[in-house]
């Protein structure tokens, strides 16, 4: 596949950002970027199997998130087909499978059916999960993500054994890592009331960090950030996932507004300019930082990759600038 030529009109930018930074999307088989990522009509199917081949091109795109394993795990040779696809400096950002993170099994359309019996479980988040990426991406593997689907009330008020059950994954997470391997691992909560100093305890005793959500279930970015203010020093991982004028339930009416996804239509400067004053401070510190977009942040995910660039660079001519200054 071609990559679309208009993305090398971005490169002197990607050369003047922090190698540190990483921007990506969060899923990628969209015709509608043709012209921003790929230059020639491809159909969704298409662009599932072989869009890294040209997304990976893009010198603003150094890591994506794969969304689909959050539903069901890939094999090893699924992850070793998108490693293939990608130079050797990108990095992949994988969700762990929703039946070891969510407290409930779900219908289809998302309804709890029961408890999960699997909730946590350290010998199969090893085994459906960080097993098969290790085996597929190699040294491409740059960030597990453990989200934390929203919670029912019998885990809520139990906050001792959730964070119990979840320092034990971590655990063993760790433990199947190699030493030497640097994949940040993160967590990602869905309900408010977990944010706090206990999860931060369970977080910094197994070496993990919080992962920024970005959507109507949490609060808006100056508001989660005090999580990452007590674990510093360590990395960012953001994912901008839906913007809060959808509510926390948006996402069917974001798609519905945001088609064919070619254009920035819900505009959000504020989370925009948190984010790169965040991304700024991480990154000066030689922190590294993930950063992942969605269509349903904005309208056109790559468009608003763009814009968070050019503000991450406006942040650090004013720090040079403050700087220089008697």
């Amino acid at each position: 596949m071609r990559p679309a030529p208009a993305g090398e009109d971005w490169r002197g930018l990607a050369q003047r950002l922090p190698r540190q930074l990483r921007f990506g999307v969060s899923t990628w088989s969209y015709p509608g970027w043709e012209g921003l990522v790929w230059d020639g009509e491809y159909d969704p199917g298409t662009l599932s199997k072989h869009g890294l081949e040209a997304y990976h091109r893009h010198p603003l795109l150094r890591t994506v998130c794969v969304d689909r394993t959050f539903w069901r795990p890939l094999t090893a040779g699924q992850y070793a087909a998108y490693a293939a696809q990608a130079d050797e400096d990108f990095r992949f950002v994988v969700k762990c499978p929703a039946s070891v993170t969510d407290a409930q099994v779900r219908g289809d359309e998302g309804k709890a059916l029961k408890s999960n019996p699997d909730f946590l479980d350290p010998r199969l988040v090893v085994e459906h999960f960080v097993q098969p990426t290790l085996a597929g991406l190699g040294a491409k593997l740059g960030v597990l993500v453990f989200q934390l689907s929203p919670l029912p009330w019998g885990w809520l008020g139990r906050s001792g054994a959730l964070l119990g059950g979840l320092g034990r994954m971590l655990a063993a997470v760790r433990e199947a890592l190699p030493a030497d391997a640097p994949v940040i691992v993160a967590v990602e909560v869905r309900d408010p009331e977990l944010l706090g100093r206990t999860l931060v305890d369970t977080l910094k005793a197994h070496g993990a960090t919080f992962c920024l959500g970005l959507h109507g279930k949490m609060p808006p970015i100056e508001a989660q950030l005090p999580m990452l203010r007590a674990l510093w020093p360590g990395p960012l991982v953001c994912r901008w996932n839906l913007n809060r004028i959808f509510g926390p339930y948006g996402y069917a009416d974001a798609q519905k507004k945001h088609g064919p996804f070619n254009a920035i239509v819900s505009e959000d400067p504020h989370t925009r300019a948190v984010l790169a004053r965040t991304i700024h401070g991480v990154t000066g510190a030689g922190q590294p930082a993930y950063v992942t977009v969605s269509n349903d942040a904005e309208g056109c995910a790559p468009l608003s990759i763009q814009k968070l660039a050019l503000a991450v660079e406006a942040e650090q001519e004013a720090s040079r600038r403050a700087k220089a200054s008697p």
